[in-house]
């Protein structure tokens, strides 16, 4: 037997595909039942441990209500964080803000590292405590350069010290992190690891630079571009919000004066996996026909998953006039 959404091998027994999530059951009175007693979606099993892994099989269950969600404040900032098609469940986070009077806009995407313990946990903390301390922070005054530090300073505090197990192969509780500040035309851009922000006009251009081994290999000279992507190591990130980089975890600043009227978008790698060229991001804002912030966010997630959604996809967007 396959999955008829990914085409994976899957036992007769199964009730939930374990590699896309899709069910493989009928909408039947009984099944109704199971979901509802919170029993096992893979093989129904009633005992779930605290974790959400099932006693029986040791599928980890997961709440469908994070799967996909969208932020939308306005027709101009809006934001889409998805599962995608392969993951067992999602990992990414989003946030965003907008002050009373709209003088500032703030928009944060996280992106857990899998390889961590509880990620999801992670990207949900780190975008929560960030997008909430620079709102606070530009309150109480500080200069959109120190609300950035002190909030990623205030998120990375509070991912480090998520409960995890220290005697298992898994990392500690990390994500990666990008987060924007719109004020009086300037943003003001911070990151960790390899999530990404761009502006999207007429001359558009990737803000961000990966913390990744990549990135230190060909800057370094160590090795082409080319090279550096047939190693193994090509994707993987070089910083990030957690207890094992602690005392290490520094964001990049940069600020990036607003030239026109544009897009400001932030993803996850999840999206610029399949569209690594900025000019890709740019036809596909374009193609989605829309100014509207919600429906960009929409057409990039769902042109991601219809390239395969191998990873969460998340995406913001800030449209600009």
């Amino acid at each position: 037997m396959n999955c008829p959404n990914c085409l994976i091998e899957i036992l007769p027994t199964d009730r939930f595909c374990e590699e896309c999530g899709t069910s493989l059951i009928a909408d039947s009175p009984t099944n109704q039942t199971q979901s509802k007693n919170k029993g096992c979606s893979k093989c129904g099993a009633v005992e779930i441990d605290a974790d959400g892994y099932c006693i029986n099989c040791g599928f980890r269950n997961h709440e469908t209500g994070s799967d996909r969600f969208e932020i939308v404040l306005s027709p101009h900032l809006a934001g889409v964080c998805d599962r995608g098609l392969k993951h067992h469940h999602n990992e990414d986070f989003l946030a965003l803000n907008s002050s009373e009077n709209q003088s500032a806009q703030i928009l944060v995407v996280c992106d857990g590292v899998s390889s961590s313990q509880t990620p999801e946990l992670a990207s949900q903390t780190a975008a929560k405590i960030t997008c909430e301390f620079i709102s606070k922070n530009l309150t109480q005054g500080q200069t959109p350069k120190d609300a950035m530090q002190n909030a990623i300073a205030a998120a990375l505090q509070s991912v480090s010290v998520i409960p995890c197990q220290s005697k298992v192969s898994a990392d500690p509780p990390s994500t990666t992190l990008v987060a924007a500040i719109v004020q009086n035309q300037v943003a003001t851009i911070g990151w960790l690891g390899d999530s990404r922000a761009y502006w999207i006009a007429s001359e558009s251009k990737q803000l961000t630079i990966d913390d990744s081994w990549l990135n230190d290999m060909v800057s370094s000279g160590k090795m082409t571009e080319a090279e550096a992507m047939r190693s193994p190591n090509a994707h993987a990130i070089t910083n990030w919000l957690g207890a094992d980089v602690r005392d290490s975890a520094k964001p990049s600043i940069i600020y990036f004066p607003i030239p026109s009227q544009g897009y400001l978008l932030l993803c996850t790698d999840g999206l610029w996996n399949y569209a690594p060229e900025t000019s890709q991001i740019l036809a596909l804002v374009q193609q989605s026909g829309a100014n509207d912030a919600a429906i960009i966010s929409r057409y990039l997630v769902d042109f991601a998953r219809s390239q395969g959604g191998h990873d969460n996809i998340t995406v913001a967007v800030l449209y600009l006039t």
